[in-house]
């Protein structure tokens, strides 16, 4: 018994831990904020912006001069050449020596090779930029779309939990009427059904809104386990709809996302990037000029029969100096410059290409979700007048049934009428919120500070 009570207290005891943990509450701006710094796609986005701006200062630092600088160091033992007084003999001996350089190299001209390196990073952190701005909007817009898809299935559980206390109040009156026998028992067997079914509906809403939890989670990337609370916010319906779409032109539509999409953006400084490789393929065939020049010295204690100090060779009999111009002139190298050439054509066709792609696609995109966008207006309409003549049709049919002038069936199918037409009035105006910041993601206008009016 003791260790049942221990048990028990210890499952109290994490049960009411639980309950004290702090809930964090999260608003759609506080999502999106959290969205942008853990998203690890755009941390990797963010890291190639990096390298790009690193790159463009080593190229810049390849117009400077190369310099070097070494410093030998040897010990020879063996037979060797030593002078004694008028001549010279072979002996065992230990030679120990040292040398020093320094040398210098600078590129005269390259074929322009410096230039367009340079302008080809510039291109590449251009493009790095433009793809980090899309990675950007993409992160915005996945967390508003699983926003908005947690705050429907909220209202759609809200509806299906009315509906099941409405149902619930309803088999209670019926029960009370059938026990006074002014109803049928059928009639209670039905309305236990209809609450069977309603019961279910409000476990798959919950579900649904329990997968769009998790879904927003993953997007954010927060830990799982955490204790959320994901705030609603305050939507005006009102402003929804008197949408007409009359606001927007399409031509002005495409014009503006074929002048604000970073994918297109990105797409043109690749381009540019191809153009600048090609031309330097080209000036591969041109030939180089280089400048060089060197110190260099020596000391070996064997020098002149040993007799020489460190500081006479090193710093004076031994020391050189040189200066050299080096002139390549690129006559045959087994068609690989061609090769590169040819290359270089070939992938700037297929950007080429795929940059008509991409604007092709975005116009596509434009007028689908201005079309679509239309559509919700029109269906925002539609839903509006069908929940208004739902909700007249029920109360009429709870007031015959009342009265005993309709069936239960009647007021039944009227209530399932009404129920899906709340249920599609919610859909319609959420998905209309949905493709207004389609329609500005596809324009490229999509920023962090978005609301959902």
């Amino acid at each position: 018994m003791q260790k049942v009570i221990l048990v028990l207290t210890l499952i109290l005891a994490m049960t009411l831990s639980l309950q004290a943990q702090d809930v964090e509450e999260i608003t759609l701006q506080e999502a999106i904020e959290i969205a942008l710094k853990n998203n690890y796609q755009l941390k990797q986005a963010s890291n190639n912006l990096d390298l790009a701006e690193k790159t463009i200062f080593s190229e810049y630092s390849d117009f400077l001069p190369s310099i070097s600088a070494g410093l030998d160091g040897s010990s020879r033992k063996g037979q060797q050449l030593v002078r004694q007084g008028d001549t010279q003999v072979f002996q065992d001996n230990v030679t120990n020596g040292l040398s020093g350089r320094l040398s210098a190299s600078l590129p005269l001209f390259s074929g322009f090779d410096n230039i367009i390196s340079l302008r080809i990073s510039e291109a590449d952190k251009l493009s790095s930029e433009e793809r980090f701005q899309r990675a950007k909007e993409n992160v915005i817009f996945n967390t508003a779309s699983d926003f908005l898809q947690l705050l429907l299935n909220k209202e759609l559980l809200q509806i299906a939990q009315e509906n099941l206390a409405s149902s619930e109040k309803q088999l209670e009156q019926v029960r009370a009427q059938v026990e006074v026998g002014s109803r049928p028992t059928v009639d209670l067997y039905n309305q236990e059904s209809t609450v069977a079914s309603n019961e279910l509906t409000v476990t798959r809403r919950e579900n649904n809104l329990q997968i769009s939890r998790l879904s927003l989670i993953r997007q954010l990337q927060i830990d799982p386990s955490g204790n959320y609370e994901f705030i609603t916010p305050e939507l005006d319906t009102e402003s929804v709809s008197m949408s007409t779409g009359t606001e927007y032109s399409i031509e002005n539509l495409v014009d503006q996302a074929l002048e604000n999409r970073s994918d297109l953006k990105a797409d043109m400084a690749e381009l540019r990037t191809l153009e600048l490789q090609l031309k330097q393929a080209k000036f591969d065939l041109f030939p180089t000029l280089s400048a060089s020049a060197s110190l260099s010295s020596s000391y070996s204690d064997q020098y002149f029969g040993g007799g020489v100090s460190f500081s006479d060779q090193f710093w004076d009999q031994n020391y050189t100096s040189s200066v050299g111009l080096s002139l390549n002139i690129p006559i045959f190298n087994n068609w690989n410059r061609m090769n590169r050439i040819q290359s270089a054509q070939v992938n700037l066709k297929n950007a080429d290409l795929g940059l008509e792609n991409t604007r092709l696609q975005i116009i596509q995109e434009v007028y689908q979700a201005y079309n679509d966008y239309v559509s919700y207006i029109k269906e925002l309409e539609s839903t509006d007048k069908a929940l208004t003549a739902a909700e007249k049709t029920y109360e009429t049919q709870q007031e015959r049934y009342e009265v005993g002038a309709g069936t239960l069936i009647e007021l039944s199918d009227a209530n399932a009428q009404f129920v899906q037409a709340q249920a599609n009035r919610a859909q319609a105006v959420f998905s209309f919120i949905f493709q207004k910041k389609l329609l500005d993601y596809y324009l490229g206008k999509l920023n962090q500070d978005i609301s959902l009016n």
